[in-house]
């Protein structure tokens, strides 16, 4: 009996080694003092990521170094893995990304808008998440959600 619980714990134990293990690493960039920016950082890892968060005073060097043009900008920026994630974009496109591994850059969830993760307020609609592509020109739909 003592050695059928013994192998029951271990079992826990190591399942519960192997989830937390399984969390993907973030880095969020926001603005020294930004609450919304610590909020979505905390919606990450509630939804199974690692986030490490930089307060970085010139944002504008970070969105420029990931190739986040202006028109795509958001509050903060978060680089998982080799893509950029800028703003309150929600989980679902970011796992859709890591899943698919396009070619691009990473995406966009422009502004700061109302309902979004992190931020306060309802939504209203669908949000249109963009492709961050590198280029000129339209930002193609990633996802909406």
């Amino acid at each position: 009996m003592k050695h059928l619980l013994f192998a029951v714990l271990s079992l826990v134990f190591a399942s519960g080694f192997a989830v937390a293990q399984e969390k993907i690493d973030a880095t969020l960039y926001k603005n020294p003092g930004c609450g919304c920016c610590e909020s979505y950082a905390n919606y990450l890892r509630a939804n199974g990521f690692h986030v490490t968060v930089i307060e970085h005073p010139n944002m504008t060097l970070i969105k420029q170094k990931y190739g986040v043009r202006e028109d795509l900008e958001g509050c903060h920026s978060t680089v998982i893995g080799k893509y950029v994630v800028e703003g309150h974009v929600p989980v679902g496109p970011i796992k859709k990304l890591l899943a698919e591994k396009p070619d691009i850059k990473g995406i966009s969830l422009p502004g700061m808008p109302e309902g979004s993760p992190g931020m306060s307020g309802e939504k209203e609609g669908p949000f249109e998440v963009l492709t961050i592509t590198g280029h000129d020109g339209p930002a193609p739909i990633y996802a909406k959600e």
